[in-house]
């Protein structure tokens, strides 16, 4: 019996949920927990074959927490909630001695930042617990990291320079969309960015430094270096690496609503008072986005996400280049959601197959670098994410 809980309904909630449904070797027990049961309750009905239990939480609110898992007594809890719940849940976790799973860092609700410092503050409780807790099982952070560490062990002796690069290469129609939560989209690409080079860390102005770079079966997109949080532990667990940088790409059209969004105020995490309420204007601007759950109909063209690597094997240089592409029509048509839910659910779905499986559990708080990327790359696959290695390539950066 391999008992699964998962905290949160939106587009990645609905990609692990149907991942996890059908594969019931290794996940017999699934329930799909979140604030508002009727979401869950639609990707039960999506799923069918009764292989989805469903319930409501509030997952800011640890006895609920508690009271939900002891009840359903799962082996693990993978959150697929806001990143600012991560804390409610681990705690959670702790009180009630059952493992942990996410895909993004902790991010205070009162300050557009985030760290691992939160989290890695957990590791001798989780130690002492005698459970697991698996941080940042994406895609990015997630597959990027586990490329990373593939590349580590099979390809170089040290690494050197590394450079994570996503695009999105697809087209929602929409005049102005985000293919994530908007909230946590949004205060993330405005934030400023940050490099690692020389043992340090590099600040720079929001989209200060970018560049044109080619994609695989997309082309030449513009690319801009952004803080992604993988970049925190890689530099720490590959400790040769001696710049890291993390480049995203944007439409011009996508920039030029995001300017306007912070020009007018819109993108401000401070609360304002309207009408005798108090609002906080970038959650109200969510409100009002497309959900990115409902993007996957009608949207063409894929992703192309990978790790752009250059290092010493037997003392010679060397270059590797390492990237899925996922198309966002292929991702609908198997879950319903669009090709960025997809390449963060497919992810969570592997971490946790690891993880009961034995291979991914020891006690403690772990990013997925830490552990052995094999079984993992092998599964990514098989269950719809395949990657593609070049070698000697241009890297371009």
């Amino acid at each position: 019996m391999s008992r699964v809980l998962i905290i949160g309904a939106g587009g990645v909630g609905t990609v692990v949920a149907t991942k996890m449904a059908s594969l019931p070797e290794v996940f017999t027990d699934i329930m799909l927990a979140s604030r508002t049961k009727s979401k869950c309750d639609a990707i039960a009905e999506r799923i069918g074959g009764n292989r989805i239990q469903t319930a409501q939480v509030d997952a800011d609110n640890v006895p609920e927490l508690v009271n939900l898992i002891n009840s359903f007594k799962p082996e693990l809890v993978v959150n697929v909630a806001l990143p600012y719940q991560d804390l409610t849940i681990m705690d959670a976790c702790l009180e009630t001695k059952v493992s942990y799973l996410d895909t993004a860092n902790y991010e205070p609700l009162d300050e557009a930042k985030y760290e691992y410092k939160w989290q890695w503050a957990y590791r001798e409780k989780f130690e002492k617990a005698g459970i697991t807790a698996i941080l940042g099982c994406g895609f990015d952070p997630g597959v990027t990291s586990i490329f990373t560490a593939h590349a580590a062990k099979h390809v170089f002796d040290e690494i050197h320079y590394l450079d994570i690069v996503d695009c999105n290469g697809g087209d929602h129609g929409k005049a102005f969309a985000t293919n994530f939560n908007p909230e946590i989209n949004i205060r993330e690409i405005t934030q400023k960015g940050k490099y690692w080079e020389n043992g340090q860390w590099v600040e720079t102005e929001p989209h200060e430094i970018h560049k044109p770079l080619n994609y695989p079966e997309i082309g030449p997109k513009e690319s801009y270096l952004i803080y992604h949080e993988e970049l925190e532990s890689l530099v720490i667990n590959y400790p040769t690496i001696k710049r890291a940088r993390f480049w995203m790409t944007f439409g011009q059209e996508y920039l030029t609503h995001l300017r306007v969004i912070q020009n007018i105020g819109m993108a401000s995490i401070e609360p304002i008072n309207y009408e005798g309420k108090e609002i906080v204007p970038i959650q109200f601007l969510k409100a009002v986005l497309p959900a990115p759950e409902t993007l996957g109909d009608n949207y063409t063209g894929e992703t192309s996400i990978g790790c752009r690597i250059k290092g010493i094997k037997d003392g010679q240089e060397k270059t590797y280049y390492i990237y899925n592409n996922c198309s966002h029509q292929a991702a609908f048509n198997e879950t319903g959601t669009q090709g960025v839910s997809y390449t963060t659910g497919v992810p969570a779905t592997i971490g946790a197959m690891m993880f009961l499986q034995g291979q991914w559990k020891k006690p403690g708080v772990y990013n997925v670098e830490e552990f052995n990327p094999d079984p993992f790359m092998e599964q990514l696959n098989i269950l719809g994410l395949p990657w593609v290695e070049v070698h000697e390539a241009d890297l371009e950066l």
